[in-house]
């Protein structure tokens, strides 16, 4: 096996230390900002996800079949937007997510270790912190719009568009069946 000689390991450290530069016409300060506000969007995804998936495995009651199938939908739903959101970050030249621990870091949602919880506590649950990622996805939206960034921002519209459907369908899985609401 050959082993790199002092130059080549020279160049692998300046190559792993380098700064992505990808091309943009987009305003570095905004390109920093916009990943700045990515980033934590990424984790709480990630951990929106998890809680997801953690309610779903461990849903009891009369309804499992129905909240079983809900919460596996909207935990895909989820996921499906961790890869574009690492992406658009790249796309703009940052670092995003590297690890579990980095995660844990960034993350604002906050994790339900939890041995039992109600099924209805499930859903109010993974409501309010679908309610609050699509609040923090406007605040980023806002942050797109200042710099110009139409890509990400076009992005955002879609996945706040899911998220409050996320939210309603939380919502009206939780109202009991009279009219006096939930």
């Amino acid at each position: 096996m050959k082993t790199a000689r002092p130059k080549d390991t020279h160049n692998l450290v300046r190559r792993r230390e380098a700064a992505l530069d990808t091309p943009t016409d987009l305003d570095q300060e905004g390109v920093r900002e916009i990943a700045g506000a990515l980033n934590p969007i990424l984790a709480d995804v990630f951990a929106l996800y998890l809680k997801s998936k953690n309610f779903h495995w461990h849903m009891s009651g009369p309804h499992f079949r129905d909240y079983h199938l809900l919460l596996d939908e909207h935990a895909d739903q989820i996921f499906a937007m961790s890869d574009p959101i690492a992406e658009r970050i790249r796309k703009l030249g940052q670092d995003t997510i590297h690890s579990i621990g980095h995660i844990a870091r960034l993350q604002r949602v906050s994790d339900n270790d939890a041995g039992y919880v109600e099924p209805s506590d499930m859903l109010a649950e993974l409501r309010e912190d679908n309610k609050t990622l699509a609040a923090r996805l406007r605040e980023a939206h806002n942050v797109c719009e200042e710099y110009r960034d139409i890509a990400t921002a076009s992005l955002i519209e879609v996945w706040i568009d899911e998220t409050e459907r996320r939210t309603w369908f939380l919502f009206e899985a939780s109202r009991r069946g009279d009219s006096s609401g939930h």
